[in-house]
């Protein structure tokens, strides 16, 4: 009895490595995918740290505490490369559209640009608390 127990749980316990390996390893390789250059030289992820350098200072303490609120309801493990992936397409936005500062309009746009449409749920709920009309976005959205 007792080893037949213990068997069993050898077995649980192997399936369970087993399925926590595969989803490891699919994030690593999502993030492999990612760093390999393009077609110009760059992967995603350089574009987006050139976006981003290229920008920082065109962003006001008011617009990086808001960014900073509307990535809150992302896990905080996640938390980091999505505020990355977002400040990356918003800055790529500004430098396309020759910005002098980061606006509102202009984190707003790149936040539905960047996020997946099952994020902006909550993206539609924070703006409400804040008081910020998103009606202006609806073509975004879809």
């Amino acid at each position: 009895m007792p080893s037949d127990i213990f068997m069993w749980f050898i077995v649980f316990w192997s399936l369970c490595i087993t399925i926590f390996l595969f989803i490891g390893g699919f994030f690593m390789f999502r993030k492999f995918l990612k760093k390999l250059p393009k077609e110009d030289g760059k992967s995603i992820l350089d574009w987006q740290d050139y976006y981003i350098e290229k920008t920082i200072h065109l962003w006001p303490q008011d617009k990086k505490d808001l960014l900073e609120e509307l990535v809150q309801p992302v896990p905080e493990i996640f938390r980091d490369v999505a505020r990355e992936k977002i400040a990356g397409k918003i800055g790529e936005l500004a430098l396309k559209e020759k910005a002098h500062e980061i606006d509102e309009d202009l984190l707003i746009r790149g936040y539905i640009i960047a996020t997946p449409k099952r994020d902006h749920k909550f993206l539609k709920k924070k703006l409400n608390e804040k008081q910020i009309d998103f009606t202006p976005y609806n073509h975004l959205f879809n």
